[in-house]
């Protein structure tokens, strides 16, 4: 039974699996972003392979660089415990390390030491990550044993930015003795004690570490990071009152938070809301836009430059009829605003809306157009939240939370298809002309009326509106595109 018990410490089982099925693809799309799995090997103090991997936008935003989090698995654990970290946090222009600990996944290594060699592992990747210019700040998060370790390594470098912290237990020592009781080991207690001091020898021989140095409660009232700390209310592994002790004691700006289930169990979507709202608080991440279109496309001249013959008198009125137009859709007003005759038509084109601007204007009217129900428009928030989370049930779920590579591909995969579907389908309704999004509007209202027949309030017609756009775009195009009769008399 010790040498179970021996086991159960440092040689817990151990994740077996195949990175190209159980990780995010090499090259996958999310919220109609594309994003790169890096593969990598470092190696630790004690001459460790540690396999890694880096979840990065593609491509890397120029002349910027991103802030990132370093996801830290459970005793069990691999880089698979990351997966929901990376969906997660990567929409939000923070990328997302992940590593298989020495002793765990496919890194090299016989036993974990709950915390003590695993924070030299960290010391490595955040070693690399800052030799990296692409990187800024760097937040860590951990989860069971990934807990301890940040809280160990965190004491050491107060750069880093922020830490959650999930399921931390504060005392090795204490926990093992409290789950001699979980486990009803029928034992008097100076034969439990004599048993933890013979198992205490074993592990410091084969392990290399002192179990009685496992201690957070001696680091946390020195650390002065932005921590956010969580654990599970019926938690039977390591009960609550740890993440207690240590909240209690710990030096910095802190937060924590209780939550239903236990150890292995998933975490509610309220909990995973929390933390990204703490890694942006506390990683600052740039805005970036999330669409990769470019906007020039639209106002790009080609080969016709200002000053070579075209007639400005012309494009001021062109510019001036696009601007009362583009006000007469976006928003109830009808009186267009003024543009100054003394700018040149250059300084004109750069102040006009993007065309996209005044397209999501029109498919928010669209939308307004074919709801008739407060319901409805109150379900589009939620829906939207849907995309974002819908990768989290896939199957490649954290390790910890379960010793079988259990989960379905069938569901995984409908779930992120349909996913992928609805922000298609959002982007083809951004790009679509003026006069597909008119047919569209009325298409809409067509369907709406023969689902439910409810009364309507009579609203000004729109269809003038889009005819007088798209008739001044069109005007405009064919002045500067084809370069018609517009043509200034050269100057002797």
């Amino acid at each position: 039974m010790i040498d179970q018990f021996i086991n159960f410490v440092i040689r817990p089982p151990r994740a077996e699996y195949n990175p190209d099925q159980y990780l995010w693809e090499r090259d996958f799309t999310l919220a109609g972003r594309t994003y790169i799995r890096q593969d990598l090997e470092l190696t630790n103090a004690r001459g460790h392979t540690l396999r890694c991997s880096h979840y990065l936008p593609s491509p890397f935003p120029e002349d910027a660089s991103l802030p990132c989090v370093i996801y830290c698995h459970g005793n069990s654990g691999c880089r698979a415990d990351a997966n929901e970290a990376a969906v997660m946090l990567l929409p939000s222009n923070i990328t997302v390390f992940t590593l298989d600990f020495s002793g765990s996944g496919l890194s090299d290594g016989d036993y974990v030491s709950l915390g003590w060699h695993e924070r030299d592992d960290l010391k490595v990747v955040v070693s690399y990550l800052r030799s990296n210019k692409q990187i800024s700040r760097i937040g860590l998060w951990g989860r069971s044993m990934g807990a301890v370790t940040c809280l160990l390594y965190g004491a050491e470098d107060p750069s880093i930015a922020g830490m959650v912290l999930d399921s931390a237990f504060s005392n090795l020592y204490v926990l093992m003795m409290e789950l001699v009781d979980v486990y009803k080991i029928r034992l008097p207690k100076f034969t439990v004690k004599m048993a933890v001091q013979y198992m205490r020898r074993i592990i410091e021989k084969k392990a290399k570490f002192d179990i009685m140095d496992l201690n957070c409660l001696q680091v946390s009232s020195k650390t002065f990071i932005p921590a956010l700390f969580g654990h599970a209310k019926d938690d039977k592994f390591i009960p609550n009152h740890h993440s207690d002790l240590i909240y209690k004691s710990y030096a910095g700006d802190k937060n924590i938070i209780y939550f239903d289930g236990d150890h292995n169990s998933s975490r509610p979507q309220f909990y995973y809301d929390s933390v990204s709202i703490f890694f942006y608080n506390v990683l600052h991440p740039p805005q970036i836009s999330s669409h990769s279109c470019k906007l020039e496309k639209y106002y790009d001249l080609g080969d016709l430059k200002i000053g070579a013959g075209l007639d400005e008198g012309l494009l001021y009125e062109i510019i001036t009829g696009v601007h009362s137009a583009g006000t007469d859709v976006a928003s109830s007003s009808s009186a267009p605003p003024a543009i100054s005759t003394t700018k040149c038509v250059g300084e004109l084109l750069s102040e006009i809306a993007p065309v996209t601007t005044v397209v999501d204007s029109v498919h928010e009217e669209a939308d307004i157009l074919s709801s008739h129900e407060p319901s409805h428009l109150e379900d589009q928030p939620n829906d939207q939240n849907e995309e974002c989370c819908s990768y989290t049930s896939s199957n490649r779920e954290s390790w910890g939370r379960c010793s079988s590579l259990g989960g379905s591909d069938e569901e995984s995969s409908a779930d992120c298809t349909a996913a992928e579907n609805r922000h298609q389908k959002t982007l083809q309704v951004l790009t679509m002309p003026l006069r597909c999004m008119q047919q569209k509007s009325s298409e809409l209202k067509k369907e709406e009326k023969k689902k439910k027949k409810v009364p309507i309030v009579p609203k000004k017609p729109k269809s003038e509106k889009f005819e007088k756009l798209e008739a001044l775009s069109k005007r405009l195009r064919l002045c500067i595109l084809k370069r018609v009769n517009h043509c200034r008399h050269p100057t002797s």
